[in-house]
């Protein structure tokens, strides 16, 4: 394990993701090679399959579109919480979990050696999530606020309030209750910068050990996190500085990182030239968590719960990340982004979505559809160069 600055990251980061790294690593750390050199060895770095390729439009088509972002009934807390990690109040016993966690590219990858499964739950002044994490040998080294939290074996999570996958946090905790929080304004495969500086106020934090932290002479049975985020915290890109509206949707994502361990002497160190696992609660297709595109869907409801509604507008986003992704690789050819959908080559035919439009702007290119679904007006659909997608009205 190599120390670089504030963290210590791991000497075998493969799959972790040259774009988190190329983000994290140069906000966070003071980081001894120029990032001129890093920037120059960043395409061989995607070349030889040690990130997922943002201007691999197969990507999109062959890992991404298929999956189905999952969704999540989040109740209002029907009576205290007391942040402590160990998830035994009783608002939490009417919070359903979410599915077991699998791997961040899939159905297609090994299922998780081990469980992890979330809960969440909001009130008046915090939005409440919750994670159960089954861990046979319980490890954390990293005690410093803003360390790279995922050198350890960690628990992640990130919102994007407006879903329009630009200004949206990311929280990351190990099993010594250190948290690293940081603020994206876009995705680092767009240019994105993370703010490493930005923290959260009022923020809640509590970890529970079900064993011994740090022993490798004795098996354990795992870890709880327990987390309460401040409205007002969120209030720059949630619209508002309280709860969301009852029905509101917002995309969250939730992820593990696991590492492989060997442990003799009553220590625990890191399995040589074997990269970390990624587990998350709804896949992304590919090894890159900075795609808000395909978090999942946390529903905000009353004390009673409720039904989850579908993703109407599921057709009219994919239908411009088809545009987006096109666009890159394009580019990735020619030098330049296109003019005209025709040289795309694209066939974009989804129900209830329009023929796409595309026009070129100052910064780049835009491009819109209308989602026309029935017994509702016709809404405009909008993305951009950076992967900015919103809705007109």
């Amino acid at each position: 394990m190599a120390v670089l600055g504030r963290g210590s990251i791991p000497a075998s980061t493969s799959a972790r993701g040259a774009w988190k790294l190329a983000g994290e690593l140069f906000t966070a750390v003071s980081f001894p090679v120029p990032r001129l050199i890093f920037s120059a060895l960043l395409p061989g770095l995607l070349a030889s399959g040690w990130a997922a390729d943002p201007d691999a439009v197969s990507d999109w088509r062959g890992k991404m579109l298929p999956l189905v972002p999952r969704g999540y009934v989040c109740q209002r807390a029907a009576g205290p919480v007391q942040v402590d990690g160990k998830l035994d109040d009783k608002a939490w016993a009417a919070a359903p979990w979410t599915q077991d966690f699998g791997d961040i590219e899939g159905a297609a990858k090994p299922k998780p050696r081990f469980r992890t499964r979330a809960k969440m739950l909001w009130d008046e002044q915090y939005f409440y999530i919750a994670a159960e994490i089954e861990e046979p040998h319980v490890w954390a080294t990293l005690r410093k606020h803003d360390a790279v939290i995922f050198a350890d074996p960690d628990f992640e999570v990130f919102i994007d309030p407006d879903g329009d996958a630009h200004g949206y946090f990311e929280f990351e905790i190990n099993a010594l209750n250190t948290g690293w929080d940081l603020f994206l304004p876009k995705p680092y495969k767009d240019g994105g910068k993370a703010d490493n500086g930005w923290e959260i106020p009022g923020l809640k934090t509590a970890v529970h050990i079900r064993g011994t932290l740090n022993d490798a002479t004795d098996k354990d049975r795992g870890w709880s996190v327990e987390l309460a985020f401040p409205w007002r915290a969120l209030a720059a890109h949630a619209g508002r500085a309280g709860p969301p509206q009852v029905g509101e949707v917002w995309r969250v994502g939730l992820s593990r990182v696991e590492w492989q361990i060997e442990h003799a002497g009553g220590h625990y160190t890191k399995r040589p030239k074997t990269p970390e696992d990624n587990w998350t609660w709804t896949p992304q297709g590919v090894i890159d968590m900075h795609r808000p595109e395909r978090w999942g869907r946390v529903q905000f409801a009353g004390a009673k719960g409720g039904r989850l509604r579908a993703d109407g507008a599921r057709p009219a986003r994919d239908a411009l990340q088809e545009i987006y992704y096109a666009q890159r690789a394009y580019r990735k050819t020619h030098g330049r982004w296109a003019a005209q959908l025709a040289e795309l080559g694209l066939a974009v035919a989804r129900p209830h979505v329009g023929a796409p439009r595309l026009r070129a702007t100052a910064n780049g290119w835009e491009a819109a559809v209308e989602l026309r679904v029935s017994g509702a007006a016709a809404q405009t659909w909008r993305i951009r160069q950076d992967a900015r997608v919103w809705a007109e009205n």
